[in-house]
């Protein structure tokens, strides 16, 4: 039994050929990736950034705190993950040394680094004026962004990462009223 979809058969087909070429440009990548990347230096520091904050985190974090923290942590994940994805998709910027070369965005700074920083920002100095404190994690990941071009892992195309300052305030700003959330139930 055939099923035959509403969609324009033209469309269908339109939209075929682009995900062949999308299908044909990632299975070129991976073979690149591993010939060039994985167990290089790149590929272990990456995932260095991806565990090893996660570890220090589970060791450090107030307990009491743990369901504020986390959801402010998943709220910046989502938020950065989104617009790194999309940043990636139109060319504004790329990775090298990627610990996952099936995903464009680099999962080390958007699932790790930020949120867990976001999470400790928020337990460390609980008085601090938010304002201070997303002042913090700006500078902090701005300095980040720098480290991460100086490693060759990030590279700038249509992006100044002068554009990323009063993203990652907001973004700090929303995570941590988001996670107060889980602080009033």
């Amino acid at each position: 039994m055939e099923i035959k979809p509403i969609q324009d058969s033209k469309k269908l087909n339109e939209v075929g050929k682009f995900f062949e070429k999308t299908a044909e440009i990632n299975k070129n990548y991976f073979e690149y990736w591993k010939e060039n990347t994985l167990f290089h230096w790149d590929f272990w520091l990456s995932w260095g950034f991806a565990i090893i904050p996660w570890v220090l985190w589970a060791r450090y974090h107030d307990k009491k705190m743990r369901g504020q923290l986390l959801l402010a942590g998943f709220i910046a994940l989502i938020i950065s993950s989104w617009f790194d994805f999309n940043g990636v998709v139109f060319g504004l910027w790329y990775y090298t040394g990627l610990a996952i070369p099936t995903i464009p965005s680099y999962v080390p700074w958007d699932f790790c680094l930020l949120p867990i920083l976001i999470m400790m920002l928020i337990q460390v100095k609980p008085k601090l004026s938010v304002y201070w404190k997303a002042l913090i994690f700006t500078i902090v990941s701005t300095v980040g962004e720098l480290i991460f071009i100086w490693l060759g892992f990030y590279r700038t195309v249509h992006w100044n990462i002068l554009y990323s300052v009063p993203i990652y305030f907001v973004l700090f700003l929303v995570s941590e009223r988001v996670g107060r959330i889980a602080k009033h139930r």
